[in-house]
């Protein structure tokens, strides 16, 4: 790359947990980051789950290079022991970082391109002189802003996985999106709690989003008359969807799992098992006019619901690197040398090994795909990692091969699996036990929709 093109910024998509932990890593190597986030503060996604608490804690949560750039701010680091909800981690850690950025950090910017300047895809020539080129759409309208390298940690939270059991939206889904949720709702918000209060309310999912929906919904049964809940598993059978319960070394998400448990044995949850939606009817039978029925790849229909949450996880954007070369595994949607290390049939989130630059390389010179836009469509994801992935990838943007090649990463012995939690379990968390089991041990891996999550929207 010649010395016009190392004066560029590097452009680091989403102003989300990796993105911003990328952007202190290259200030820390004297580079120039240019954050361009489509929301209008920091963690933008992670503020639409507000209400959730993590089951990593503050100690987990905080990028090395991150603190060292807040310090000098006057910034105090959370409790490391407590399990902050979405808005806190939003609140209290990442808008400080973007703040700490400065102009470092661009907020209605939405990227919807990137390429190499003057080239497409196809040409060979001068793609390792050229300078890569970001399309970005503003409220002034379009611009193109020439970058070093991409780093891109848009996430995946802008895309979740339909209802449709083979990877479509269902047949007639689309047309019932006014009554289709595809996040865990927020029960405490007056407007959420009277559209599933007294109704009937189909659940789609078997990762930890999906039991913090069914526990929300179970306790909102027992203060609402009338309120009814189906429980969709794709699976042929519950098995281990509850996870390791007193023997998840993470408390959080054990905790989950028992309360999850108790709301079907307590007979607020009706769950049906092998159930993969094919397609979504309108009702038109007296008294069931407008509700849904939910109908399966065999034919088999359930009664009418009024409302569906699907819970069945996200996929990565890939609409805006069309011009990009990537190579990418053809079942996850992540990197090519990285899916082997993450494969959610071989893998859980103990099992998945510290990577950085080397996996994630792309064909295309300088381009890097982190966080959990790395991750594609496998779900468990750590923030730690995430954290070790934009140091590594740093390092190799600035030629420091040799730390780029180090492992830094040190996990502890929980392997701090990301997710989601109940935001009002703090007491039960606290006197969990914290000594058995392993990260994920007894748990089979699971899609954890709101995993350490996604980064910021793009």
């Amino acid at each position: 790359m010649g010395e016009a093109n190392e004066a560029l910024p590097v452009v680091v998509v989403g102003a989300g947990p990796a993105g911003l932990a990328a952007a202190a890593h290259l200030l820390g190597r004297d580079l120039t980051p240019l954050v361009l986030e489509a929301g209008p503060a920091a963690g933008a996604a992670v503020r639409e789950w507000h209400h959730v608490r993590l089951f990593s804690r503050w100690g987990e949560l905080v990028d090395e290079a991150a603190a060292k750039l807040l310090a000098p701010t006057g910034w105090q680091a959370p409790d490391p022991d407590r399990y902050p909800t979405g808005q806190e981690w939003a609140e209290q850690y990442l808008q400080p970082l973007a703040d700490a950025l400065g102009d470092g950090v661009r907020y209605g910017a939405r990227v919807v391109g990137v390429a190499r300047r003057g080239w497409d895809r196809v040409v060979d020539a001068a793609r390792g002189s050229e300078p890569l080129t970001v399309r970005v759409e503003t409220a002034d309208g379009e611009e193109r802003i020439a970058a070093r390298a991409v780093i891109d940690a848009s996430g995946t939270w802008g895309l979740p996985n339909p209802l449709g059991g083979d990877g479509l939206p269902a047949l007639g889904e689309r047309v019932a999106a006014d009554r289709i949720r595809y996040r865990v709702p927020d029960l405490t918000d007056p407007g959420e709690r009277a559209r599933y209060a007294g109704k009937r309310i189909a659940v789609a999912g078997s990762g930890h989003s999906a039991l913090t929906a069914l526990v929300a919904f179970s306790e909102l049964a027992a203060e609402a008359p009338g309120t009814q809940v189906v429980w969709l598993l794709r699976r042929g059978e519950i098995g281990n969807t509850f996870g390791g319960g007193d023997a998840d070394q993470l408390p959080a998400r054990g905790a989950l799992g028992r309360r999850a448990a108790q709301a079907v044995e307590a007979g607020h949850i009706r769950t049906v098992t092998g159930f993969r939606t094919a397609a979504v009817h309108r009702a038109s039978a007296d008294g069931e006019a407008g509700r849904l029925v939910l109908e399966s790849f065999d034919g088999v229909r359930l009664d009418p619901v009024d409302e569906v949450v699907a819970l069945t996880g996200f996929r990565p954007d890939l609409s805006f690197l069309s011009e990009i070369r990537l190579d990418l595994d053809p079942v996850l949607q992540a990197p090519r040398a990285l899916a082997p290390l993450i494969d959610p049939n071989v893998h859980s989130c103990g099992t998945v090994y510290p990577h950085g630059a080397r996996e994630l390389a792309q064909p295309e010179p300088d381009v890097y795909l982190v966080g959990m836009k790395s991750y594609g469509r496998a779900p468990t994801f750590l923030s730690l990692t995430g954290y070790e992935q934009v140091r590594s990838v740093v390092a190799a943007i600035a030629g420091d091969r040799e730390a780029a090649e180090r492992v830094e990463l040190v996990l502890p012995e929980t392997g701090v699996c990301s997710g989601g939690g109940l935001a009002d379990n703090v007491e039960e968390v606290a006197g969990a036990d914290e000594s058995a089991g392993g990260c994920c041990g007894p748990a089979a891996p699971a899609t954890l929709t709101l995993a350490a999550p996604a980064g910021a929207s793009r």
